[in-house]
């Protein structure tokens, strides 16, 4: 399928010469006579390499055909996080910090993701993670009366490493809902 520059979104893998790329960040830019120009950030999905480019309106590309693969977190070590598919643990394969972005924080054992790779062979190159999640909080300073003038709300940390803003209810031990995407607190469980 054919795309053109208005059909660039955050997340899309578009296929350019160089080969696939991922998008990260779009901006659109009118340039007085000149016309309109669409600003993109991307990273080339096999090296991970960060690059920056301009479009044109006339510019076409190809989107990428992407199998999502049903896996599995299984641990961190260093900068590698590893998975494997589900059903399959002899079918291991492994992710770097910077394939995972911010996300990485919210990942703990045996967690069910959705992995991308763009064909039966190929390699897999990023993740998506359920977008509620369930953490056991870890460290959660104590409710101090009286403290409502910042709003009834203290940080604690969870499961995987991630500093969340929870209203004062919460305790360590408790097991909370987060959003994923965006890091916010949904409920306690």
């Amino acid at each position: 399928m054919s795309l053109s520059i208005n059909d660039l979104k955050k997340g899309k893998i578009i296929i350019l010469p160089e080969g696939p790329h991922a998008v990260l960040e779009v901006s659109h830019l009118h340039m007085g006579r000149g016309g309109a120009v669409v600003q993109t950030k991307l990273r080339q999905v096999k090296t991970g390499r960060l690059v920056s480019r301009n479009f044109k309106p006339g510019d076409k590309f190809e989107e990428a055909e992407l199998e999502r693969v049903e896996a599995e977190f299984v641990y961190a070590k260093r900068d590698e996080y590893w998975f494997h598919e589900k059903g399959k643990p002899a079918n291991r394969f492994r992710l770097g910090e910077e394939d995972l972005g911010a996300s990485r924080v919210f990942l703990k054992p045996k967690m069910n993701v959705i992995a991308f790779r763009f064909d039966k062979e190929g390699e897999i190159f990023s993740i998506e993670l359920p977008i509620k999640a369930e953490y056991r909080v870890i460290e959660a300073p104590p409710a101090i009366r009286g403290s409502t003038a910042a709003g009834g709300t203290k940080i604690v940390t969870i499961e995987g490493g991630a500093k969340i803003n929870v209203p004062l209810f919460v305790d360590e031990g408790d097991i909370v809902r987060i959003n994923t995407q965006t890091g916010e607190y949904a409920e306690r469980v």
